[in-house]
């Protein structure tokens, strides 16, 4: 499945899923994107600027990850 399969229509911002769907039970967010549970269920029906907001704080995430 494409990018823009997976965003739901071409042109949108394409969601960060990469498949590899593990939740952290302590952290609570998705080992392979992420993402929280509610940023994952919002994703669909979220506007580009939500999916910015959530893009920007999986960028966060990634920085201060300390594994």
């Amino acid at each position: 499945m494409s990018a823009a399969e997976r965003s739901g229509t071409a042109g949108d911002l394409p969601s960060p899923c990469i498949g590899v769907c593990r939740l952290d039970p302590d952290r609570r967010f998705c080992l392979g994107c992420g993402r929280t549970l509610e940023e994952i269920a919002r994703w669909r029906d979220a506007s580009p600027a939500e999916r910015r907001a959530i893009l920007a704080r999986l960028a966060a995430r990634r920085r201060n990850r300390s594994d």
